[in-house]
């Protein structure tokens, strides 16, 4: 029989933390290219430390990528519990792009991790619609969005205006294709 998993150390897990912390502001910092060493000297641990939790780069960036997909999810409710549907939306859209934007000098491995299939785009792409679904079905429900909407096409449509790696007008730019998508979401006075 085997014996139950344990649960890490106080310390390593606050290691660990403080190495998705550094790792997260290296890669979101466009000033000079992201080493290992970087990051275990920014989280104040030693690069054994961080080889311990993450043996590759890869798996370094596998885990930022996932523990921020998870903020971006859970931001959905949490937005939602302070803003009305319609505002909830525009702001989890600016949360999204802000998402979106750290990855320059991760994009290359998340690239090559998402082709070798660790990490799977169809259930990115489920945990995002089901978070924009949400914030749908409030909107459906308080009359200020509209009820014909397809949750994944809303999704679709903003990672699009987010993978455009450079636009001419800048994040101002996004800020209006967004308020553009919004209008197009929003229910039309009856």
């Amino acid at each position: 029989m085997s014996s139950p998993a344990r649960r890490p150390r106080a310390d390593a897990e606050r290691n660990r933390a403080r190495l998705l912390t550094a790792a997260r502001e290296a890669f979101g910092a466009a000033d000079e290219p992201v080493t290992l060493e970087r990051i275990a000297r920014d989280a104040g641990v030693g690069i054994g430390t961080l080889y311990r939790h993450f043996p590759t780069r890869e798996a370094l960036v596998e885990a930022l990528y996932r523990d921020e997909l998870a903020q971006v999810v859970a931001s959905a409710p949490k937005l939602l519990a302070t803003e009305k549907p319609l505002r909830a939306l525009r702001r989890w859209m600016d949360r999204f792009a802000e998402y979106a934007s750290t990855k320059h000098d991760m994009a290359d491995t998340l690239r090559a991790i998402i082709e070798a299939g660790t990490v799977d785009m169809t259930q990115v792409r489920a945990e995002l619609t089901t978070a924009v679904q949400l914030i749908l079905d409030a909107g459906a429900a308080d009359r200020t969005l509209r009820t014909d909407l397809q949750a994944q096409d809303v999704v679709v449509t903003v990672v699009s205006a987010c993978a455009m790696p450079v636009l001419p007008g800048g994040p101002e730019q996004r800020g209006r294709m967004f308020d553009l998508i919004v209008d197009g979401i929003r229910q039309p006075p009856s």
